[in-house]
């Protein structure tokens, strides 16, 4: 079980039924729900070829290998439709998000009012983010854009995008990966086999379950 200090369980609470109200919404093309989330990947290399695979035995590697750097993976996952977005850059840094933010508002939904995006407390992950990386009108555009729900400290269980992340290191980062070039075709392989399966997230934890479940977690009050 996860530690929450008393003093903060007001908030995370609040933070928690924000973000659980939110999953409740029906489907709305005008206003579409992606939950939002992010990891790294070490990039690494073989400097001796593998032994290729021999009947009855797998390919083999050396324990020796070089490392390449580390990749960024943005994913973005619309639970309510089983489709998946991720995309693969060199860094994590704030501009970094708000440009991928950008792509994700004018190319995977431009014709979107509103998109509502439920995301962890990172300090990149803020609109602030928007005006380090562009000029005030592109930024204030932009910030119209979204509408941002945040899962509470300790919270980041409610992220769906987080249960997508941890499939796509089980069944596509698990091996070495030598560049960032490779890394994004091995992606892209995966979201497509997995976008034309239209895999979806059942969520069935509720405020209501909640208040029921988690009652230490709740503020302690008298009447």
């Amino acid at each position: 079980m996860w530690c929450i200090p008393p003093k903060a369980n007001a908030a995370f609470a609040c933070n928690m039924e924000d973000v659980l109200d939110t999953y409740t919404r029906p489907i709305d093309p005008k206003k579409p729900l992606i939950c939002m989330d992010e990891t790294n990947k070490q990039l690494l290399s073989d400097p001796l070829e593998p032994l290729p695979p021999q009947p009855g035995s797998v390919a083999r590697y050396d324990y020796h290998y070089e490392r390449e750097g580390v990749a960024n993976l943005f994913m973005f996952f619309a639970p309510l439709l089983g489709q998946r977005w991720v995309k693969v850059t060199q860094q994590r840094t704030a501009c970094v998000w708000a440009e991928t933010m950008r792509e994700v508002a004018d190319t995977v939904y431009p014709d979107a009012e509103k998109i509502v995006v439920v995301l962890d407390n990172l300090n990149t992950h803020s609109p602030v983010s928007f005006y380090q990386a562009f000029p005030p009108a592109e930024a204030r555009r932009l910030v119209e854009r979204f509408e941002f729900h945040y899962t509470p400290k300790h919270g980041s269980w409610l992220n769906m995008a987080e249960i997508e992340l941890s499939v796509l290191i089980r069944q596509c980062l698990a091996g070495r990966i030598p560049n960032q070039e490779m890394l994004s075709q091995q992606v892209q392989a995966w979201q497509k086999e997995r976008n034309e399966q239209v895999v979806k997230v059942h969520w069935h934890f509720t405020t209501q379950d909640a208040r029921q479940k988690l009652k230490s977690l709740y503020p302690k009050y008298e009447s």
